[in-house]
């Protein structure tokens, strides 16, 4: 049997057709069945029967073999001891039975309890014993049939189903059988088609008229499409496999002879072709299913309400007067969505508008777009008071906006394989423009307070959703997507007749949209020629405020884990900076910004009752680099606890809950080389991430270390606890003391997608414009300890960290140090050399 299933393969491999695969399986095991029968025959009067997925013909490589055992009679202990043989020999040949061993009153009964029997059992086909049995069997089941019941509860099944995984084919592994716009979906179309009996096949189906021809190619097409990747996967895996799982991604863009192009991964392109069918059987499957009930229950009674000339009020849906409609105006095809959003009565489309729709859309076409009827109603539909969200994204279900915007159609679809992206680039684009509409919505204004405030006065929001769509355009295509994309901004602003100010600003957005998280995650913000540089670029409050908001937008869009109240302080805190330096006209200097710092700490202080003389017994200690980089509320902070410890002989811990999930721990002991490596190891071990450190040395050689840090638990925990952790960490320094040395890094194992979509590790390391500091960049796979292991690398070699900038992005990091420019490490060229190779050793680790 298994030479012959090797051949069966091996056939697949020459001509790639699944039916003949399937089919050539199933007869296969039909043969080796009716063989083991001549060993272990059946009970007397009994038949043997295939179901589900083998009555149907179709046997996939690792599938069960679902059969049904009938019976005239209920069985007897000798006929269970002859079923039970025949069972254990079908194991023994390697087939896995899904069996059942029913008379038909119990499948009758199973039947009305379980849909899914039902269905199994539908497709029940004769393979062996009485033929008179499995016919009472067959005529049973069709009396029994009610059609209009099986199609409500088949579909109830379905949206359960649907609702497992969470409602989108665009999941990052998704299951070709299971998943929506999977086979399980046209298998449900036909299932449906069959109880209305409209046909058993996409040609009988179309004959019927519930397809059209173009329909039923499309539906064969998806259907072969997806059965070779069901059979691609199983052979892969070598087991039953309906998962396309990270690891198995590369391998099936190999076997379907993908290759990557424009820095894209053939994996990456492998899963567009594979969302652009899950999306086709997705919207057919919609359309046909509301068909098929419209066809078998009727539709409800009562006169359609007029709209205007062509549309109107059908039952709450919308819909059209004539067939023809958007092919006689094809600018309808634009309309239908404004008036969507202009009739709030109106809860959806019409099966008849949206099947309308789905074909018309190859009408949108260059002349439709130079048209200036609707390059306004385009517009109109972005600056619509309500339902923006909603019908962008019924447009990019039905086509009509990759069609609009051929830009956009290139990334309909495209799954990006960076570790932070967990939506498609499409799917990403609608959920920033989703965001940007939630701030101006009062019942989210909780939820993010500043952009609320900031979105209130923000006149023609319409031009941050325009900013939006564009912003991602050119993702894919190689090269600076932020350019491309302002390029492809720049074009529809012109042909869409944008003012030359709204046009500018949609341009500043696209190509500088990756600046403020940038900036506010990579750079120190305490640094006054930060925020300057920042603010020239910027230009003005108007610019300002729309990258605030897309940026916030933007990372809340990229993936549920992507985004912490951490990132957020450091966003809203280079937004005020630069706030105020663009409404002074000029950021402060160093000696302004040290006098003020000085003086709003100070104040804090008397506040919390602590007198001068005692305040200045800590800062006598303090050069003006700790106070350049701390602001005034740490400052305050710090002295409060610190003052009366200046010469403390044990290490002295303080934490406090800050920014929701996160915590600040100030560290104030004697200085040793092994000190941050010693803290790395800690946080660590207490799996908090590391988000933000900042290291500072005082003029009589101690250390004063901030850390902020993430818990895996989120923050309710952590302020329970704070106290607990403060006297943890202490005793851990005074335990490990200045000359142990720290237990190696505990480097975890990388995630499934890590592993096969990894970062290149990189680092850059260069001195700083004073030539006082050196900068180090780097990125890598995110991975427990992997900061624990560079800090011993710094030890090792020597090298003193000034601060650190963590930034974390899903499963990829790219953190920045500020490294002591004193270090002989880093001075010599040959020292230097292996110091980084050791690094990016440590990173592909």
């Amino acid at each position: 049997m298994r030479a012959e299933r090797d051949q069966i393969t091996a056939v697949f491999r020459e001509n790639l057709r699944p039916d003949a695969f399937l089919g050539s399986l199933r007869r296969l095991v039909d043969r080796v069945l009716g063989q083991l029968l001549t060993i272990h025959p059946l009970p007397a009067g009994a038949a043997l029967a295939a179901v589900g997925g083998y009555g149907r013909g179709e046997l996939y490589p690792y599938s069960d073999v679902d059969i049904l055992i009938l019976l005239p009679h209920p069985a007897q202990a000798e006929e269970e001891a002859a079923i039970s043989d025949l069972l254990t020999a079908m194991w023994d040949l390697g087939l896995e039975p899904g069996h059942s061993v029913r008379t038909i009153e119990d499948c009758l009964a199973e039947a009305a309890a379980d849909i899914t029997v039902e269905t199994a059992l539908l497709e029940a086909r004769w393979l062996a014993g009485s033929r008179s049995l499995m016919r009472q069997f067959s005529q049973r089941m069709r009396e029994r049939m009610n059609p209009a019941a099986f199609i409500r509860t088949k579909k109830l099944e379905m949206q359960q189903r649907h609702t497992r995984y969470e409602n989108t084919p665009y999941a990052l592994e998704p299951n070709c059988k299971e998943s929506p716009g999977g086979l399980r979906d046209l298998q449900v179309i036909l299932w449906m088609a069959r109880a209305a009996g409209l046909g058993r096949t996409w040609k009988q189906v179309a004959d019927a008229g519930l397809l059209t021809s173009q329909e039923a190619r499309q539906l064969r097409r998806a259907e072969q499409a997806f059965k070779r990747l069901r059979i691609e996967l199983h052979l892969l895996a070598g087991r039953r496999e309906d998962r396309v799982l990270f690891e198995h991604q590369p391998a099936l863009a190999e076997a379907y002879g993908i290759e990557g192009a424009h820095g894209r991964r053939a994996s990456e392109m492998l899963m567009q072709r594979y969302y652009w069918a899950a999306k086709l059987v997705t919207q057919l499957n919609n359309i046909l299913v509301q068909n098929i009930e419209e066809r078998m229950l009727g539709e409800e009674a009562g006169a359609p309400i007029d709209i205007d000339d062509d549309f109107v009020n059908r039952h709450g849906k919308l819909d059209i007067r004539l067939d023809d409609a958007f092919e006689r105006k094809p600018a309808l095809l634009l309309k239908a969505f404004l008036v969507m959003q202009q009739h709030a009565e109106l809860s959806g489309m019409s099966v008849r508008t949206v099947r309308a729709i789905w074909h018309a859309r190859r009408r949108i076409d260059a002349q439709f777009r130079a048209n200036p009827v609707n390059r306004h109603m385009f517009l109109a539909i972005l600056q619509q008071p309500r339902g923006i969200v909603h019908e962008l994204r019924r447009m990019n279900d039905l086509g009509v906006l990759p069609a609009y915007l051929p830009p956009f159609r290139r990334i309909v679809g495209q799954m990006q394989h960076d570790l932070f992206h967990v939506y498609t680039v499409d799917q990403h684009t609608l959920m920033v423009v989703r965001n940007l509409r939630r701030f101006t919505m009062d019942e989210h204004a909780h939820e993010y307070p500043l952009c609320s405030d900031l979105i209130a006065n923000f006149d023609r929001h319409w031009l941050l959703y325009l900013a939006a769509l564009f912003h991602d355009i050119a993702k894919g295509r190689g090269g600076d997507h932020s350019r491309l994309g302002a390029i492809e901004v720049r074009r529809f602003a012109r042909t869409h007749q944008l003012d030359k100010g709204d046009a500018q600003l949609v341009e500043f957005l696209v190509r500088e949209h990756l600046l403020l998280s940038s900036v506010a995650q990579k750079q120190d913000l305490s640094d006054p020629q930060v925020i300057r540089a920042f603010a020239e670029r910027v230009g003005t409050e108007r610019h300002l405020t729309a990258l605030y908001l897309l940026t916030v937008a933007d990372i809340r869009g990229t993936s549920p884990k992507v985004w912490n109240s951490w990132k957020g302080k450091l966003l809203e805190d280079l937004y005020r900076k630069t706030l105020d330096a663009l409404g002074g006209g000029v950021a402060p200097n160093a000696t302004t910004l040290l006098a003020l710092r000085k003086q709003e700490a100070a104040s804090l202080l008397r506040l919390a009752g602590l007198r001068d003389d005692a305040r200045d017994t800590l800062w006598r200690e303090l050069d003006v680099g700790y106070f350049l980089r701390n602001d005034a509320s740490d400052i305050a902070w710090h002295t409060r606890h610190l003052y009366n410890k200046v010469r403390s002989e044990t290490p002295v811990v303080r934490a406090r809950a800050i920014e929701g999930e996160s915590l600040q721990f100030a560290i104030y002991a004697k200085n040793t080389p092994a000190l941050f490596t010693q803290l790395c190891a800690w946080f660590e071990s207490r799996r908090l991430g590391i988000l933000d450190a900042r290291i500072h040395t005082t003029r009589h050689g101690y250390a004063l270390d901030s850390f902020v840090v993430l818990s895996p638990s989120g923050a309710g925990e952590l302020r329970t606890i704070v106290s607990v952790l403060e006297h943890e960490l202490a005793d851990y320094l005074r335990q490990t003391g200045p000359a142990q040395s720290t237990p190696p890094a505990n480097l975890g194992r990388a995630s499934r997608r890590s592993r096969q979509f990894p970062v290149t590790p990189a680092i850059e390391l260069h001195p700083d414009e004073s030539g006082k500091s050196w900068i180090l960049s780097l990125s890598a796979t995110d991975r427990a300890g992997l900061l624990h292991a560079i800090a011993r690398i710094f030890g090792e070699h020597g090298v003193t960290v000034s601060s650190a900038k963590v930034m974390t992005l899903g499963e990829r990091v790219e953190d920045v140090f500020v490294l002591d420019g004193g270090s002989g490490t880093l001075g010599d060229s040959r020292s230097q050399l292996r110091f980084e190779r050791e690094l990016l050793d440590t990173l592909r680790t």
